[in-house]
């Protein structure tokens, strides 16, 4: 079966450039581009006119919550999810039950996202055993049965001791620790950020110093150990500034930013929404303004959803004794584009890069790219397109997101994941088996 893409304006942020071109796809790869493409056999036309090409988008923070929390998500949910919002990869944090800290659990990852995923999963091992930050995890196994990373997301490493440590194992195999930078005796108890809307609605908050002394503290163990440290849904001006010194001193440091902090405030928090409380929370509009910033000039790497699923009855309590968390798969391009592109502050190509390129190079996989001969992960965008949020409408099985009812601009109208038609029009399925 053949898969040829018609008239799109194809977006390549390796070579930088949008030009309009066909795709052709045989054999799960890209066979070739160029103008007025056409093919004899049996296959499949999509037309992409009016519509922007790029490579499948990569989701490199996603909790896919199996095993042990499949009321939450699943890896088939979540992959719906994903491949819904326009995501042919997406890479899975290990804070399940029990934790992803052995090879056996990495294996069984993948053996089930390969029957029943509709985007590719590539999962994180973590660093110490059951996250408890006590001891390290086998890394050279995980590693071995196919980890692209390690990280214990959610639950910080507060030793920096250990932390060092892993970071000269994670150097020797050459994989990168994703930091959830949080210290956890300055954020105890809070629930949304600490500042003047804390104070108003009478919540603990978590004060930015929390996340940013963290971040200050894996950039120094990434200079002395050469450890490549990417800090995980950066959320302060001070950590933007932090990593952004770090750079320019050539210590090998990436970051990530989610949408819902280039989007909302602390002032959502106003109405008790609890799917407005997430970790990092939400902060003021000067971080946020920081965070752009950051995107524009470089400093921040890449989006990511940190897509964090939970039960209506989980987050259906008071704002204080809710999870932590929303989800973010099937808004994230609309989010984008509504806040970064149209707003001006980024190209369509520097966004689709910090999507597709930076996390695939972050990650070190042959991901991000339209060069013929590689795996045919594609997604096409309707940039155009304007429409309302409707939970009741995601193929995750959480519905906890504050963007439901919002209007955006731009959404994913097709994902090819290893050439077979994952998503059309919003509908997941799979045209080519």
């Amino acid at each position: 079966m053949k898969l040829l893409i018609k008239g799109g304006t194809v977006l390549d942020p390796v070579a930088g450039e949008m030009v309009e071109k066909d795709i052709l796809v045989a054999g799960g790869k890209i066979a070739g581009e160029g103008s007025n493409l056409c093919f004899g056999d049996a296959g499949i036309v999509l037309d992409a006119s009016g519509k922007l090409v790029v490579p499948g988008l990569i989701d490199m923070h996603v909790h896919l919550r199996e095993p042990g929390y499949e009321a939450k998500e699943t890896i088939l949910t979540g992959t719906r999810a994903a491949a819904r919002g326009g995501f042919s990869s997406v890479v899975c944090m290990p804070n399940t039950s029990p934790v992803v800290d052995t090879a056996a659990l990495i294996s069984y990852i993948l053996n089930t996202a390969r029957e029943q995923g509709a985007a590719h999963v590539f999962p994180v091992g973590s660093i110490t055993r059951g996250s408890r930050g006590k001891e390290l995890a086998e890394m050279g196994d995980l590693k071995k049965a196919g980890a692209v990373a390690f990280s214990d997301d959610g639950m910080p490493v507060a030793n920096a001791g250990l932390m060092r440590r892993a970071m000269q194992y994670a150097r020797m195999l050459d994989l990168p620790i994703i930091s959830h930078c949080e210290d956890r005796e300055l954020s105890s108890g809070g629930s949304m950020h600490e500042g003047y809307m804390s104070t108003v609605l009478g919540l603990k908050g978590i004060p930015a110093s929390a996340e940013e002394v963290m971040v200050a503290r894996e950039i120094l163990l990434a200079g002395e150990t050469g450890c490549r440290v990417h800090i995980a849904h950066v959320s302060t001006a001070g950590s933007v500034r932090l990593v952004r010194e770090a750079k320019s001193r050539g210590i090998p440091v990436t970051a990530e930013v989610t949408p819902h902090h280039f989007t909302l405030t602390d002032e959502a928090v106003a109405g008790y929404n609890t799917s407005t409380k997430v970790n990092p929370p939400l902060r003021t509009a000067s971080d946020v303004a920081a965070v752009k910033e950051g995107l524009a000039d470089g400093t921040i790497d890449v989006i990511a959803t940190d897509h964090a699923p939970h039960t209506v009855e989980e987050k259906d309590v008071e704002y204080d004794r809710a999870p932590f968390g929303l989800v973010g798969l099937e808004t994230a391009v609309g989010l984008v584009w509504t806040e970064l592109v149209d707003a001006g502050v980024l190209t369509p190509l520097q966004a689709i890069a910090k999507m597709t390129l930076n996390p695939a190079r972050v990650l070190n996989i042959s991901r991000g790219t339209l060069n013929p001969g590689v795996d045919a992960d594609l997604t096409i965008i309707d940039p155009n397109l304007t429409w309302t949020v409707d939970a009741n409408l995601f193929e995750s099985r959480g519905k906890n997101t504050p963007f439901h009812g919002m209007k955006l601009k731009g959404q994913a109208y097709a994902t090819v994941a290893g050439g077979r038609v994952r998503m059309l029009g919003g509908a997941v399925k799979d045209l080519l088996r």
